[in-house]
């Protein structure tokens, strides 16, 4: 599999016949979700592979300690909206969408999905992917160890030297959980006035 079935755009035609009826359902719900769908159909289909590999890599991120909050998702869909340039409700299916793949299939989409998104960002898209996964981490103010460790592989499958992981880390270290504990035992350590 890669970033295209995410976002797999067929037409009715091409779809499998499916004489279940479906589930009842709340009518202005559904139209909700029709539209919204018909808005992605016209983004390009390149950006929206663009799309679905940045929401997965921070679907990836949010759950690198096997759970993502309320607040990481809706970071996610502020951050998908903002750089993708999408609309809420459009940024909120994306990350739904990236959300669950990511759920479901963790542990074998991950390289295969940041690998696509790696041959078709370029840098400055790799490093604007590496920096909002760190903010997407950064959400409840600690970016612990395991997810620290997730953000370093994300950054290496995409390609960034450790330079440029570093310039970007530092940009967040107050929240690393690591650091966080070291200034804490140093502040134990000192010596009362």
């Amino acid at each position: 599999m890669g970033l295209r079935h995410l976002f797999h755009q067929s037409s009715p035609a091409n779809q499998p016949s499916d004489t279940t009826p479906a589930p009842p359902t709340d009518q202005a719900e559904t139209e909700t979700i029709r539209r919204i769908v018909r808005q992605l159909e016209q983004v390009d289909p390149s950006r929206c592979l663009y799309l679905a590999g940045f929401a997965y890599l921070l679907a990836r991120a949010a759950h690198a300690d096997l759970t993502v909050t309320e607040d990481e998702a809706a970071e996610m869909e502020h951050v998908v909206s903002q750089i993708g340039g999408l609309p809420m409700p459009q940024a909120v299916l994306v990350v739904e969408i990236a959300h669950n793949q990511n759920e479901l299939y963790s542990g074998t989409e991950d390289y295969l999905v940041t690998r696509e998104f790696n041959a078709n960002a370029t840098d400055e898209e790799r490093r604007a992917a590496v920096a909002a996964c760190f903010v997407v981490a950064a959400t409840d103010g600690d970016i612990t160890a395991e997810e620290y460790a997730e953000l370093t592989q994300i950054a290496e499958e995409l390609g960034l030297s450790r330079a440029e992981l570093n310039v970007i880390r530092d940009e967040h270290k107050d929240q690393l959980s690591a650091i966080k504990k070291m200034r804490a035992q140093q502040a134990g350590a000192q010596p009362q006035s």
